[in-house]
């Protein structure tokens, strides 16, 4: 049963609105259909793909994301163990000059023995996202 590809990344936050404006301005992702589960929240996608799952965190009535999901506990910053997600993009110049437009800091590495440039954001919940650019 040999896996096939990466489906998709969840992220609980309190704020899910500014999460999804991240990911729509920032990296181009866009709102799409999501199933009415018991707890806000948002799919963003790539093309047909609903690659970002946001889990809405409301302290005033955790219950229906305890109910569904288990509590975890959590306050819905940083990433403790997991260290970064990471996309395959293109037009790397385009997006550097997109992050600076919007004031999106980013770092920018170039990867020694391999034509790959990597840009990395940070989304509003602390999360590392890694843009990997080929040659």
């Amino acid at each position: 049963m040999p896996l096939t590809r990466l489906d998709h990344f969840s992220v609980r936050t309190a704020d899910v609105e500014g999460t999804k404006a991240f990911y729509e301005t920032v990296l181009g992702l866009r709102n799409g259909e999501r199933p009415q589960f018991p707890f806000p929240g948002a799919w963003l996608y790539q093309g047909d793909r609903a690659v970002v799952h946001i889990i809405g965190i409301d302290p005033k009535d955790p219950s229906g994301l305890q109910e569904y999901l288990g509590d975890r506990g959590g306050n819905g910053q940083g990433t403790g163990s997991f260290d970064h997600i990471a996309f395959v993009a293109t037009d790397f110049e385009g997006m550097r000059k997109h992050f600076t437009e919007l004031g999106v800091p980013f770092r920018h590495r170039s990867v020694p023995g391999l034509a790959l440039e990597q840009l990395f954001v940070t989304d509003p919940n602390g999360i590392t996202v890694e843009l990997n650019f080929p040659s």
